[in-house]
């Protein structure tokens, strides 16, 4: 018997996003029509009308699919009948032996689901996308149920920093990766974070499964949480609940005769665990080299620090000198980044750090600088119709101003430090804005002279205008008392002329411990 000449059902050819075409959807005079009038026999011509005709019907969308299925049977028993008729009341092909009655050719079924309008091919392509070529309402079949086998299949173990979502839900983000934001980075649902009562910023290790079609990884299950089982991360208190103090702990930046720098910023601006320090400084006063040389102080002095630098809109070639030179965790969002980029490292480092505090650990971040954070900051916020002096807006700095008093010692143990730098001199009324907001803000302040630093005198510290609020917490007895002599006899002195005896002081004994024997012997 001649091939029937209608396509299977499924044979449907999307031509665009907001249209498709049916090859049973033909006219008279289309496709269908002409293979009838080609050679098939009658019972096949027949069918291939009233398949025309039906499908007519059924393409203007008008009415029910049902009435049209019932009329397409009613006319292949018709043309069946019609034909055995014929055969049996003498036509030419009444000599030789009837053949049996030929099944009726399959037609192909009615689509489930079809409503209205032929909107049913739509319907069914966005459920193979999802099943992977299957039929029926559910968009899946066989093809499904073997997505749902993968998706249950592990992928092995990984780790990443929490970054969450306001919709409750979160991402991990690889260290390694400067905590950019990836499509492959696993997914952590929103109620695996409320059963564990997650915060941002955790270190969570745990297994990966296959996320959803068209989604990257998915978070199933929690292993440890820095370096914790979830039963022993519930006793952790969070940050807010931990009882701040003044800083009492010494961190000691002098690593030997040199640097000068280090042994001078002990002597006159003298750090502790948990110390909100800000530097002040101008244009090409030596800046950069000095975050450097007390990055490198505390990770040689102290290893049990965390140590992490965070560049904020700085320059690409100082982020490369930075992880060259600096032993440590070295995070940048350099100026060819967007703002938002430095909006979301900058908070999610803090929350870094605010997590490792609680958890006990000491942390020491130094940011670079302050001043480009808040700049960012101001144009993340938008216009919201109140505008200070210089162009900066009234809720601009509300959140770098959290992240800067964020830096303290707990009572129950722990420290966050927090060393951030603020420009000055730049011929910016913003910035000036910004310095003035956080002035008065930390409990140390290192101010940075332009003149020490265009008569090449480094480091290029205004004595006059640098310290520390509650030294005397941080210094032993002995200390305390040879650098209150020792500021005594240089404040009678202009900064320049203070800063050059200093040096070549300090250069005539190898310690700092030598150099106040010394002093107050003398003095």
């Amino acid at each position: 018997m001649a091939k029937h000449a209608n396509p299977p059902a499924d044979d449907v050819v999307f031509q665009d996003e907001g249209s498709f075409y049916d090859p049973d959807d033909q006219d008279d005079d289309g496709p269908v029509a002409a293979r009838g009038s080609g050679g098939h026999d009658a019972d096949d011509a027949g069918d291939s009308e009233g398949s025309s005709d039906s499908s007519d019907q059924e393409g203007t969308g008008g009415g029910d699919s049902q009435p049209g299925k019932h009329r397409r049977r009613r006319r292949r028993r018709r043309s069946r009948k019609g034909g055995e008729g014929t055969a049996a009341g003498g036509s030419e092909t009444a000599s030789t032996p009837a053949p049996a009655p030929a099944p009726a050719p399959s037609r192909p079924e009615p689509r489930q689901h079809q409503g209205r309008g032929g909107q049913n091919p739509r319907h069914r392509r966005g459920n193979d996308r999802r099943g992977g070529g299957g039929s029926g309402g559910n968009g899946g079949g066989d093809a499904g149920e073997g997505n749902d086998r993968d998706a249950s299949k592990s992928l092995g173990v990984v780790e990443g920093i929490l970054e969450l979502h306001p919709k409750g839900y979160g991402f991990l983000r690889d260290p390694k990766n400067n905590y950019a934001s990836g499509k492959n980075d696993p997914f952590v649902p929103a109620s695996l974070i409320e059963k564990n009562k997650l915060r941002e910023g955790l270190l969570l290790r745990g297994e990966i499964v296959h996320g959803h079609k068209g989604q990257g990884p998915r978070f199933r299950t929690i292993e440890a949480i820095d370096g914790r089982t979830p039963e022993e991360y519930t006793r952790v208190r969070p940050f807010d609940e931990l009882t701040a103090v003044n800083p009492f702990e010494r961190i000691r930046l002098e690593t030997g005769t040199t640097p000068i720098t280090m042994r001078v910023m002990d002597l006159l601006t003298p750090l502790g665990k948990g110390q909100r320090a800000l530097i002040v400084a101008p244009p090409r006063t030596g800046k950069t080299m000095l975050l450097q040389e007390i990055a490198n102080s505390v990770s040689t002095n102290h290893p049990e620090m965390h140590l992490i630098v965070l560049l904020i809109d700085e320059r690409p070639e100082e982020v490369t000198e930075m992880r060259r030179r600096v032993r440590g965790e070295v995070i940048a969002s350099s100026m060819d980044r967007d703002v938002e980029s430095h909006v979301r490292i900058s908070q999610l480092i803090i929350e870094r750090g605010k997590r490792l505090a609680e958890a006990g650990k000491h942390v020491f971040i130094l940011l670079d600088s302050i001043t480009r954070t808040a700049r960012a900051f101001n144009k993340w916020v938008g216009n919201t119709g109140r505008t200070m002096s210089g162009g900066l807006d009234v809720k601009a700095l509300d959140i770098p101003k959290k992240m800067f008093g964020t830096a303290r010692r707990f009572d129950e143990g722990g420290s966050l430090t927090v060393v951030a730098t603020a420009l000055i001199d730049t011929g910016s009324r913003m910035d000036e804005v910004i310095f003035q907001e956080f002035k008065g803000t930390g409990n140390m302040e290192l101010v940075l002279n332009r003149q020490l630093a265009d008569r090449r005198v480094w480091p290029a510290i205004d004595i006059g205008m640098s310290g520390t609020r509650r030294e005397e917490l941080i210094l032993t007895p002995e200390e305390l008392d040879g650098i209150i002599m020792l500021r005594r006899s240089l404040v009678s002195l202009n900064p320049i002329e203070a800063m050059e005896q200093l040096v070549k002081t300090l250069a005539r004994f190898p310690t700092n411990r030598e150099f106040l024997t010394k002093i107050r012997a003398i003095l």
